[in-house]
């Protein structure tokens, strides 16, 4: 479901990172990839405080899904070779463009800069299954500083334990890679942004992070799995932006480098995309598990990827307020939505060893993405959400 929330007066500015998404098409991940896919031009603004707060929610920028001009993404068929970005010369013979071209390579996959003469060549090319457009993914900022020292309120209603020894990966804006209240794994981190590291210089993907893993101690927040490994995968900048491909190719990441029993929080969402989509079937038929956003747009969820993805391992999620009641701003619908959890107003860790409350369905998703570290794919429910818009009302995550 996707994102707009009710906030108390003048006191709550939530911000969250909803990045555009592709659907169906499967992209196995390489270790060898070129350089990080570089960020596309200028850079949203900041909100504005606004004068009704239930219109400070995280959402996509107004140049969240505009085509980047020149830039495509092509997934060969399953059944040709695989690619290795180390042989860029075999990869400029196969395909005709220049070495220099090329943005990401997937193993039967790649995201370039070409003309579109060049891309309607690969269109017509028997061996290509899908050649999409690359698209701008970003997000607008929409927070609250606070100074928090206490469990919050989602974390109690959804329940947490320890999860100490466990992964996530949160492919987002980074993560605050020394905040005193997170476990990061910085070997394992990865900034697919061009002359970035996976430090978070925006905020969103820090206020992720907490709500899922952040430690059970005597200072900040607590997570719902608290003590568990977080793993940033930075896909959009400081100002929330990114592309397509740099989170197809994070994606594609995790499927070569994760194991079975680990779990990815996307909090992000955009625009249908067939090879987005399957690159995270793909990575779910591993036993990946999955937590990702309906979105914030009060639609059905089922018209944005990666929102509409159906498999056993991946989970997604719409969003509540602290009385069960259906987030105004969340997307809908049974078809792909599997859970409800809390996304109105929540305190979490954020970028510089800060705390922040945000609200959208960002914040929802890591809740369950939290159960998943503890429960597997065995997550329970605690009630159905009051209010859901389809009249199918979601299931309550729960411990």
């Amino acid at each position: 479901m996707k994102f707009k929330m009710n906030f108390h007066k003048g006191i709550w500015i939530a911000l969250l990172s909803f990045i555009t998404v592709f659907s169906s098409c499967e992209y196995d991940a390489i270790e060898d990839q070129p350089k990080p896919i570089a960020s596309p031009e200028p850079s949203p603004e900041p909100a504005p405080a606004p004068q009704n707060p239930d219109e400070c929610i995280t959402k996509p920028a107004a140049d969240n899904g505009t085509v980047i001009p020149k830039q495509y993404i092509v997934k060969y068929k399953d059944e040709e070779e695989e690619l290795h970005a180390s042989a860029s010369d075999a990869l400029a013979k196969k395909t005709g463009l220049q070495r220099n071209a090329f943005r990401a390579v997937y193993k039967r996959g790649f995201a370039a800069k070409m003309s579109n003469e060049e891309a309607e060549r690969f269109k017509q090319d028997p061996h290509v299954e899908t050649v999409e457009p690359d698209r701008v993914v970003s997000i607008v900022s929409c927070y609250t500083e606070v100074n928090e020292q206490s469990t919050p309120w989602g974390v109690t209603r959804v329940g947490s334990g320890d999860a100490t020894g466990k992964s996530v990966w949160i492919i987002d804006t980074g993560v605050d890679m020394d905040h005193p209240d997170l476990i990061v794994d910085a070997t394992r981190s990865k900034s697919f942004i061009e002359g970035a590291t996976p430090e978070d210089d925006h905020g969103h993907g820090t206020h992720v992070a907490g709500t899922i893993a952040a430690k059970n101690n005597l200072i900040g927040v607590q997570g719902v799995a608290y003590n568990a490994k977080i793993i940033a995968l930075k896909v959009m900048d400081a100002s929330g932006r990114g592309s397509m491909s740099n989170v197809i190719a994070a994606v594609n990441h995790v499927a070569a480098n994760g194991k079975p029993g680990d779990v990815v929080n996307m909090s992000i969402g955009g625009d249908i995309s067939e090879i987005l989509d399957n690159a995270i079937i793909a990575a779910a038929e591993k036993g990946i598990l999955f937590a990702v956003a309906a979105g914030n747009d009060a639609v059905r969820a089922n018209t944005s990827s990666p929102a509409r993805v159906n498999h056993p391992n991946v989970f997604t999620v719409s969003a509540m307020n602290n009385q069960d009641v259906f987030a105004a701003f969340s997307n809908y619908g049974n078809e792909c939505v599997d859970f409800c959890a809390p996304g109105v107003s929540i305190p979490s860790t954020h970028k510089n060893g800060g705390y922040a409350t945000m609200s959208g369905t960002s914040m929802a998703t890591p809740h369950v993405a939290g159960l998943l570290l503890l429960n597997g794919v065995n997550i329970l429910k605690d009630g159905v959400v009051k209010e859901d818009p389809d009249g199918l009302p979601d299931p309550i995550a729960h411990k």
